[in-house]
């Protein structure tokens, strides 16, 4: 199978798994220039920018420990740009990252995995 269509079935389970905890589904796959993210919901008052991550095993580690430093980069940058366009900023409104690493056919969601201030 293709991986973006592999990445995409994965990312419409984490969307539906997401619902199901009681988040509330805004966007899929926000682009920008220097940056993409998968999922975009809203936990009541707080944005919440999720990357997904598959590994079909953990042999090379898990899907978690592949969302490297540059990459929590680029998703910063990502939802810093829509932010913008919704005439918001991650410096005055609720908003945190998550991960949805999924190994096999299981979900592991690490919540406020990592934040803009841990680029300060």
């Amino acid at each position: 199978m293709l991986t973006w269509l592999t990445g995409r079935r994965h990312e419409q389970f984490a969307r539906r798994w997401l619902e199901q905890q009681g988040l509330t589904f805004v966007a899929q796959n926000v682009r920008f220039r220097r940056g993409e993210i998968d999922l975009i919901m809203r936990d009541h008052g707080t944005w919440v920018f999720t990357e997904v991550r598959y590994r079909r095993n953990a042999h090379y580690g898990s899907a978690a420990e592949s969302v490297t430093r540059a990459k929590q980069r680029r998703l910063l940058y990502a939802a810093s740009c829509w932010l913008s366009q919704q005439q918001l900023s991650m410096l005055t409104c609720d908003c945190r990252f998550d991960i949805c690493a999924i190994t096999g056919d299981h979900i592991d969601w690490l919540k406020n995995a990592f934040g803009h201030t841990d680029f300060c």
